[in-house]
């Protein structure tokens, strides 16, 4: 770390390249500018990016998080630079550090949930080590960066919990179930979370009812979809029917409409805000549960291997340099998205 910390000293300013805000609004609040960069501390590895994965929470954080009730809106001190996906190269560790040196290739999502100060907009990151994986040599860094926040969600809500931390979502414990010869079925199964958590059912003996619009079809056949429902064609919730699972990647207030879907006993998870109709979920005896996803390298380093070998793969939509991040929260604003939007850092 000396050697590094040298080099820095030896610079200029000891500066990076970064996106920064200094007001909250839209896409054109992000400011491509210089920023220090992070000092280590204890536990940390400094991580020299390659990629950064976009994710709502950074649109999220972008607005002022005008979605959240204002109770629950965090006092927040600019400027910010956003984001939590990354993938990148070890530059230096701290001292107490083990499992990580100078020269691996890192994966990983920094500091989730926390609000402003993942930083991952940037050329440099200083992240926990508890919250990095080994990037698997199969992938590029650009399929790396896209796949730690949506995948451990899909792994969190359908694999592994993998901690105890009171859920600010609803007062019991989020736990998955078992998947093996159950019919599952995701809404929104082309987007960045739905794609993923069909290869990871697929991958744990579930038939898989993907629903998207029809132009995703192919692609969502190609990962593992058993059948496939067109919503733009059909309401999923008068085709499908004695459904065990139904993962609702879009959530919101219209989430409910699946229960009609699920058969006694089974489950609905949404991964976003917004259920409403708990009574009608006791009265058919559906469990109705979510979690709030938490950075955990050890999970991370787990789907990583699936990533390694193709059993997973992680779908990218577009890449922008880190420069052009307006352009990718503009194309995220577009909808529509297949996989994951990722920037690429030189």
């Amino acid at each position: 770390m000396k050697q590094f910390e040298d080099k820095i000293d030896k610079s200029e300013n000891a500066v990076m390249k970064a996106i920064r805000l200094h007001e909250f609004g839209g896409p054109e609040v992000l400011r491509y500018e210089e920023a220090p960069i992070p000092a280590l501390k204890p536990g940390e590895v400094l991580v020299r990016v390659h990629a950064v994965g976009i994710n709502p929470p950074d649109w999220y954080l972008r607005d002022g998080y005008r979605t959240l009730p204002p109770e629950w809106r965090p006092q927040l001190s600019f400027p910010i630079i956003p984001g939590t996906d990354i993938s990148g190269v070890v530059e230096a560790v701290a001292p107490d550090v083990q499992g990580f040196a100078s020269g691996d290739e890192v994966f990983g999502m920094i500091r989730f949930p926390s609000f402003g100060d993942s930083a991952a907009y940037a050329e440099y990151v200083a992240a926990p080590a508890s919250d990095l994986a080994h990037k698997p040599a199969g992938i590029d860094h650009v399929q790396a960066a896209a796949a730690p926040m949506a995948g451990l969600t899909a792994w969190q809500f359908l694999i592994e919990l993998g901690h105890d931390v009171q859920n600010p979502l609803q007062a019991e414990r989020h736990q998955p179930v078992p998947l093996e010869g159950k019919t599952v079925l995701v809404n929104g199964a082309a987007g960045g979370v739905g794609h993923l958590a069909l290869q990871l059912a697929k991958w744990k003996g579930a038939h898989v009812i993907a629903v998207a619009s029809g132009k995703h079809e192919s692609f969502l056949r190609q990962l593992g979809a058993d059948e496939f429902i067109d919503y733009k064609k059909n309401a999923p919730e008068d085709v499908a029917h004695d459904v065990d699972l139904v993962v609702d990647t879009l959530g919101g207030p219209t989430t409910g409409r699946f229960l009609r879907t699920l058969k006694r006993g089974g489950a609905l998870f949404p991964v976003f805000l917004g259920f409403s109709d708990a009574e009608e979920a006791a009265r058919l005896g559906i469990t109705v549960s979510m979690t709030q996803v938490r950075s955990n390298g050890p999970q991370l380093e787990e789907f990583g291997r699936l990533l390694d070998t193709g059993t997973v793969r992680v779908a990218i939509d577009s890449t922008f340099p880190l420069a052009e991040a307006q352009k990718a929260h503009e194309r995220a604003a577009q909808g529509h998205i297949q996989g994951k939007i990722v920037l690429t850092v030189a």
